[in-house]
Order: structure tokens, then sequence, then C-alpha cells
């Protein structure tokens, strides 16, 4: 097997809302689809309605957002007794250093996020930080600790 890419897809209840929390720790939005087709320079609607399904992009890699479809969300104001019973969909994502994850937890600070985990330096080597998305998708910031 040789894979080019790997793709999420997370399930959202809308999406440009789903858009711009992405936009807000610096993501751009890459298109935007409803039933009639792409929508002209990826807005959030057109006159055939809202999208339904988009993408959103971070240097190579990209997420798509699917309303009301394609997997399951959670509730992203639950507190949950474990990471296991957690639902929605988890995702890593990886940087160079410690201070990046910092930086990502600074910008979901400002735009009040969901943190469920501050960055902490954890034994396994990596700094690491926890967000959760308004449709409950948990994202884990991690970076190695090593120099």
């Amino acid at each position: 097997m040789n894979l080019t890419g790997i793709t999420p897809i997370l399930n959202v209840a809308d999406v440009p809302v789903a858009i711009a929390w992405f936009e807000k720790l610096g993501w751009k939005r890459c298109w935007t689809f409803n039933d009639a087709g792409l929508i002209d320079n990826a807005a959030d609607k057109n006159t055939h309605g809202p999208a339904a399904f988009a993408a959103v992009g971070c240097g190579d890699f990209e997420i798509f957002l699917c309303h009301d479809s394609q997997g399951s969300r959670g509730n992203p104001n639950q507190k949950y007794e474990t990471d296991g019973n957690t639902p929605g969909v988890w995702m890593s994502w990886w940087f160079k250093t410690p201070a990046e994850v910092d930086e990502i937890h600074a910008l979901a600070l400002k735009h009040n996020m969901t943190i469920t985990w501050p960055p902490t330096d954890e034994p396994w080597g990596a700094r690491e930080c926890r967000i959760v998305s308004p449709d409950g998708h948990t994202i884990r910031l991690s970076a190695p600790n090593t120099p």
C-alpha cells in the first residue's frame, strides 16, 4: 500500500460556522459545495442555498466538513469522565515546536474556544493541548518536547 494522503471528514451542524472556527485558527477555506455544485469563491451560500460540504486547508493538509452526515458529532459543552467515551472525531495536529502549540492555545483563548486540556508537557515527550470544535470534535495540538 502506498497512500498519497488522508483527509478527515467532520460531521458539522453548520458548514459556514465550522469554516469560521477553523479560520480563527489560521486555516483557509478551500472550496464550498451545495446541491447545485461548487459555490463560486468558496462562499458560504449562493442562490441554491447554503454550503453543505466544504474543505478547509492548512499548508498541504485539508479537512472536509459535511453538514449533518458522514460521521457523528460530540457535545462541546459536555464534560466526559474519560477520553475514551467522547463522541465526535479526535485528531492530532503536529507542530515542530512546543511554542507553536502555545501559540494555537493563545488563539483558542482569544476566540473563547473550548479548551479541555491546557498546554502540558507530557511524560511521553510531547507538549499537548486539546481544544474542541463547536461540533464536539477534539483537536489534539502536539509537538515533540525534545530538541
